[in-house]
């Protein structure tokens, strides 16, 4: 939709054409669109949704949007959009909004569903039970096809999902039963006689990163999440498990280029507070970094007895940071998707070892050769390759290592990544060059 034209109809009040030019986009597209509104046009836009899109779109929103309405809503505007919320989307709301505005809206929701917002508010941070709606069918195992099927068409308009039902008895999941299934099956089925009873569930303490590989592992839909007891409490949908990878991704790779994670968008974000994501990181490899000049600073004496060994450095260190990134891109990618854990260690070193053996070689016969096609120095070439084969080695086997090391600690190991990798790799290598050299060279 042309932004310019849909305010151009704003701003001419022309409200008919704009509500039909709504009602037939999809929600996600209108919250995109509505996002290049000021203020006081998103005020008027968001009023004319059709009422069964409102929620749907608000959901979608960025969280300042979403702020700024709520700020603006009246008491029956707020209580509408909120009952049509799913509780999940609710949750979420409530977690970014500033504290005036919670209470503003636990103030208007009904006290049945403020019980049940605080008890999912108070589940741990980045755990099932803070990701779950606790909007899902459930049916008993005596019922029929046919009076399941009415029970979904009394209760499914206020589900999120009615694709998979859930059979339960005292809230004890006992089964689990399809949509598919039920439209395609005898009226008078029993539901015990059709339910799989072989069920992928999780608690609601599980970690969300779990969550979302047991959607990409089984390609659910939805996944069943019970309390301590057993007891049924909820469900996490598809959607919801997508938005879990999209932030562990992002969470990911801010922790591989030396940054802390950051919850807003990046224009939503101030420049001091960019500068305070990256400030800390950059603090501590800056001073790490002092280690590998007090190292050359005791080789002075090679530098004044062979000059060009000091125009060497740069290669060998960034060659080194290379070779130890992409072994720790790898196996940091191995374990964000379960296929390297901790007790594959011993195979991973050994792998990376031989690999570097290959890389190590290849890359000390051209640089060698380079140097004596251009010095002519046969002692110096010899330097320049076996530093490299050493470097190129030691730098996979710590880009390997140190993300297996930190997963075995409880820590992300995305934090062992090219930056602090690279510091690392770069120290070592400069004790391999300058230990080289001085042996070969009588230094």
């Amino acid at each position: 939709m042309n932004r310019e034209l849909f305010v151009k109809l704003l701003q001419q009040r022309q409200f008919k054409a704009v509500r039909s030019i709504l009602d037939v986009m999809n929600e996600v597209d209108i919250a995109s669109l509505l996002s290049e509104l000021d203020d006081r046009e998103l005020a008027l836009a968001f009023r004319l949704i059709p009422k069964d899109k409102a929620a749907e779109v608000f959901s979608n929103m960025e969280t300042s949007m979403q702020t700024y309405l709520v700020e603006i809503f009246s008491e029956k505007e707020l209580k509408e959009l909120l009952d049509d919320l799913y509780m999940d989307d609710t949750v979420d709301l409530l977690e970014e909004l500033p504290a005036n505005l919670v209470n503003r809206i636990l103030d208007t929701v009904s006290a049945p569903d403020r019980k049940l917002i605080n008890q999912l508010l108070n589940y741990p941070d980045d755990s099932a039970g803070s990701i779950m709606t606790t909007e899902y069918v459930d049916i008993r195992e005596t019922m029929t096809v046919s009076q399941s099927m009415a029970h979904i068409k009394e209760t499914g308009i206020h589900k999120e999902t009615i694709y998979t039902c859930y059979v339960t008895n005292k809230r004890k999941l006992v089964g689990i039963v399809s949509a598919k299934d039920l439209m395609t099956s005898d009226d008078d089925l029993l539901i015990r006689d059709l339910m799989e009873t072989e069920i992928i569930s999780v608690n609601t303490h599980t970690d969300q990163e779990e969550v979302a590989r047991l959607f990409t592992r089984y390609d659910l839909l939805a996944l069943p999440v019970l309390d301590q007891d057993g007891l049924m409490v909820g469900i996490v949908t598809v959607d919801d498990a997508m938005d879990v990878m999209v932030d562990e991704a992002t969470e990911d790779i801010t922790k591989m280029a030396a940054m802390s994670p950051g919850e807003k968008d990046y224009f939503e974000m101030s420049v001091f507070e960019h500068a305070r994501h990256r400030i800390v990181w950059l603090l501590i490899l800056m001073f790490s970094a002092t280690i590998t000049g007090t190292i050359i600073t005791r080789y002075e004496d090679a530098f004044a007895a062979v000059p060009i060994l000091v125009s060497f450095i740069p290669m060998l260190m960034d060659t080194g940071g290379n070779c130890g990134s992409q072994s720790a891109t790898l196996i940091i990618r191995g374990i964000a998707l379960d296929q390297i854990r901790f007790k594959d260690i011993f195979r991973v070193i050994f792998k990376e070892f031989r690999v570097s053996l290959i890389v190590s070689v290849v890359l000390a016969l051209a640089n060698g050769l380079r140097i004596l096609i251009m010095y002519k120095d046969a002692a110096l070439a010899l330097v320049i390759a076996l530093s490299l084969i050493g470097t190129v080695i030691i730098s996979k086997l710590i880009g390997c290592i140190l993300p297996l090391l930190a997963k075995k600690v409880r820590l992300d190991p995305a934090i062992m990544a090219s930056p602090l990798i690279t510091t690392l790799v770069d120290t070592c290598s400069i004790l391999i060059y300058f230990n080289i050299a001085t042996m070969l060279f009588n230094l």
